[in-house]
């Protein structure tokens, strides 16, 4: 009668340490079916502009009557665009994080050469009142002498990243509120906007702010058996 052989590891071998990124999108809107053929009317809301990925709801303001449109995105079929714009004339988006904490935001923008230049974003957590943060930021020109957008190419030079978690007011609320404001009378181009210039934005994203997980300490100890335990990465 052969005798049973167990194999025994005596000391225990590491197989595997790796990094990985783990992130939660709440929101997302890539207006490819969210498209908003409109034009409201001088100082009248469009509206219910649905997101495609999670739930919330995105909305646009112009005092002047614009005209939106859904033009090429970056690196996709569809934008949403729009013209005649003034200082203080607005895109907002809104969504729901409840069980969320550590808010980041993503997008993509451009301006025509007589678009806006310049933007401020603002957050509310009761969609009354609304604070600044940050500093203004600019906005490129789609086209020259940058490359323009297209649905096949992704360009980075328009893509924006901006890491909310400081506002902690915004972690676990009913609703947190988003708004890029055209912040002066300045174009793309160093000129001044005109009714015609156009603004537009893509892939906006209410998201979670990655935080790097650490796969380590995999070991196969006795009878083979694989055993891992999680570190999270502190920030």
């Amino acid at each position: 009668m052969k005798k049973a052989v167990f194999l025994s590891i005596a000391t225990a071998s590491l197989v595997l340490a790796t990094t990985v990124s783990m992130q939660a999108q709440i929101a997302k809107w890539t207006f490819e079916t969210s498209q908003p053929l409109a034009a409201p009317g001088a100082g009248n809301w469009l509206t219910n502009i649905s997101a495609e990925v999670g739930t919330g709801t995105a909305s646009a303001l112009h005092a002047g009557a614009s005209v939106y449109t859904t033009p090429a995105g970056n690196g996709s079929t569809h934008s949403i665009s729009s013209t005649n714009w003034a200082v203080g004339d607005l895109y907002q988006f809104e969504a729901s994080t409840v069980g969320f904490s550590t808010i980041q935001l993503e997008w993509d923008q451009a301006s025509s050469g007589t678009g806006p230049g310049d933007y401020k974003l603002f957050y509310s957590t009761d969609g009354a009142a609304f604070t600044q943060f940050g500093s203004d930021y600019t906005v490129l020109v789609n086209g020259s002498p940058n490359t323009a957008w297209n649905v096949t190419t992704v360009n980075s030079a328009f893509h924006y990243t901006v890491d909310m978690s400081p506002i902690t007011a915004l972690d676990n609320t009913s609703t947190a509120y988003f708004r890029l404001v055209d912040g002066n009378t300045t174009s793309a181009n160093a000129g001044t906007v005109a009714a015609t210039g156009t603004d537009r934005i893509d892939n906006f994203t209410i998201e979670v702010v990655p935080e790097p997980q650490s796969l380590s300490l995999c070991l196969v100890g006795g009878l083979g058996i694989l055993s891992c335990r999680f570190a999270r990465r502190r920030k």
